[in-house]
């Protein structure tokens, strides 16, 4: 009887292993969809990136290529460590995607672009893919609301679910940790 309970636990446990990296490479791919529909709209509706959308895309790449390596791992222990990274990379465009919510909220508060541009237009990703990670606007220039929200305000909800869930994540992962010891 204890040996398949063992048995039991181990195949739930693998189960659970293998939705945990599905979600994570969701998660990547949401995150490059993200990127994919700002670079639509700096193309097709000449909407420029400042240097604070710039570094949100960093952020969302960051967010990305973690989520992907830790859907590569098959133990909890890699996962964990790859979503607290993903999970840092979102608090980090967290806390850009409020700063360009609250320059835009504030008309002639500037979001610093000559001191900005330069260290953004300085990344190595610049000079590779300027198209992509090159400043071209200004972080006050409000362009038309998706859905009733800016595209920094929908870059703020985007990166505070992606925080909450994986925190979720890790959380479950601890308990279920406790429980098993």
């Amino acid at each position: 009887m204890n040996k398949s309970l063992h048995q039991f636990s181990m195949h739930q446990d693998d189960r659970v292993l293998r939705h945990e990296r599905r979600l994570l490479t969701l998660l990547g791919f949401v995150s490059l969809g993200l990127v994919g529909g700002a670079l639509y709209l700096q193309f097709f509706h000449n909407e420029d990136p400042c240097p604070l959308c710039i570094i949100q895309r960093y952020f969302f790449v960051l967010v990305a290529v973690f989520a992907f390596l830790g859907a590569g791992f098959s133990n909890w222990r890699g996962i964990a460590l790859l979503e607290t990274l993903v999970a840092i990379s979102a608090l980090g465009g967290l806390a850009t995607a409020a700063r360009h919510v609250y320059v835009q909220a504030n008309p002639g508060f500037s979001c610093e672009f000559d001191a900005l541009q330069p260290v953004v237009d300085g990344l190595p990703p610049a000079r590779w893919l300027p198209q992509v990670f090159k400043v071209a606007g200004l972080c006050e220039t409000p362009y038309p609301p998706i859905l009733g929200l800016s595209l920094p305000q929908w870059s703020l909800v985007a990166f505070a679910i992606i925080f909450i869930f994986v925190l979720l994540s890790l959380r479950t992962k601890r308990k279920r940790r406790a429980t098993v010891r």
